[in-house]
């Protein structure tokens, strides 16, 4: 089974965007990884499903849930390497 390009393109787009958001999740809560990472992944798919959802009310692009999906594996993938970053620095 072949993922089309566009899939490819919001996977590589939502690993930057979980990494970024985890970072974040990590400073709203410090001591608390579970949390922080329960924040970070509730935020991914929130913004990986908000910009589908965005899509179809306004016009502007085309709404596809497989797209979200994509965005929220890549978010995940982003999540794991951050939080593997910070366990190995903390």
């Amino acid at each position: 089974m072949k993922i089309a390009e566009d899939k490819w393109r919001h996977f590589w787009v939502g690993i930057p965007m979980g990494s970024i958001v985890q970072i974040v999740a990590h400073y709203i809560s410090p001591g608390d990884m579970v949390a922080a990472s329960i924040l970070a992944l509730l935020a991914v798919v929130g913004i990986s499903y908000g910009f589908e959802l965005f899509s179809k009310v306004t016009g502007k692009g085309h709404h596809d849930v497989m797209d979200a999906l994509a965005s929220i594996l890549g978010g995940i993938v982003g999540m794991g390497l951050t939080i593997a970053i910070l366990l190995a620095a903390f």
